[in-house]
């Protein structure tokens, strides 16, 4: 069954490269918000809302992770190669490389045509930050930081677990995501509420983060560094990230470019002073954006060269016993 899982996790590879995320095709994320803002107004009220936030992740997992297993197991009861086939269509949907990569471009694009408002613009599309006031290096920080983060949330993760559970592992895993997304922020209205998507999406991503931030050390030598330098500076600064999953990708990528990331940052006019990532040898400029993506796009081939070594492993262990 792993030999069936890695083939149609990197069929949903091949999908994503070539199609991405038509934005008017119907989409389950769509349809996991839709479930969360409804049960969100529903629960998120009065008292017990630690418990209620928990009721309302499991709602959504349930729901997401049967539907997902009933589509499976029907397709599978037809032939290997629908169920392959529909595997592949569905952890596509959880996958968002080439949707990240355009976000990105959408930001370099204006940058490299001196347009520093478009390019604002464009940024507040794909970050929470104040960014109406960012020079380029702030933008292109932002940028960076995205694709660096992203590349886990976004990519490697759902295939990991698409890895170990399929399809509906890697639904469940972007359900998870999407429930962090919407109600794990520490604010008034979600510090409780939103307390159990937090953690659980903070345990889902602990693993996957970790792997991508070894596949991204590897994907090429770092600019201005040693490997040993360059591999202190991730094991040093990834732990001062205020998630604990999210710094190893903004650590790793910004060992490699041999750039600063993390720092200063505004929200809704709120200071927020995060630790640094990486050693300043050279300053940010437009340029990282694109070389971002190229460090992003190296490093899922590699995970899944990684996905595929560890799962043909794993299938022969398990037929041997």
């Amino acid at each position: 069954m792993i030999l069936y899982h890695l083939t149609a996790l990197t069929f949903a590879c091949i999908l994503d490269k070539l199609i991405g995320d038509p934005p008017n095709w119907p989409h389950p994320v769509r349809w996991m918000g839709a479930l969360i803002h409804k049960l969100e107004k529903l629960l998120n009220k009065g008292r017990f809302r630690k418990l209620k936030g928990f009721i309302m992740l499991l709602l959504v997992l349930l729901v997401t992770g049967g539907l997902s297993f009933l589509i499976i197991r029907f397709s599978y009861g037809i032939h290997p190669i629908a169920g392959i086939l529909a595997e592949g269509i569905l952890i596509f949907t959880a996958i968002a490389q080439k949707s990240l990569k355009d976000a990105a471009l959408e930001v370099y694009e204006p940058l490299s045509k001196g347009d520093m408002e478009e390019a604002r613009l464009k940024l507040s599309y794909i970050v929470g930050r104040d960014t109406d006031r960012l020079d380029e290096p702030g933008i292109v920080r932002a940028a960076v930081e995205t694709v660096a983060e992203n590349t886990s949330d976004g990519i490697t993760a759902p295939l990991f677990w698409a890895m170990i559970g399929g399809a509906p592992l890697a639904l469940i895993y972007r359900a998870i995501n999407t429930c962090d997304s919407m109600v794990g922020h520490r604010n008034d209205r979600y510090i409780d509420f939103g307390w159990a998507s937090a953690k659980v999406d903070d345990i889902a991503n602990w693993i996957p983060s970790r792997l991508t931030s070894v596949c991204i050390m590897l994907t090429q030598k770092p600019e201005h560094a040693p490997y040993e330098e360059a591999w202190g500076i991730l094991l040093r600064d990834a732990p001062k990230h205020p998630s604990p999953n999210s710094g190893w990708g903004e650590a790793a990528v910004a060992a490699l470019l041999g750039v600063q990331l993390g720092g200063i940052n505004f929200y809704k006019g709120v200071l927020s002073n995060r630790a640094t990532m990486g050693k300043p040898m050279v300053l940010l400029e437009k340029e990282h954006i694109i070389k971002s993506i190229s460090i992003m796009n190296k490093t899922v081939f590699l995970f899944l060269l990684l996905l595929w070594t560890g799962g043909m492993f794993l299938d022969l262990a398990f037929t041997r016993i």
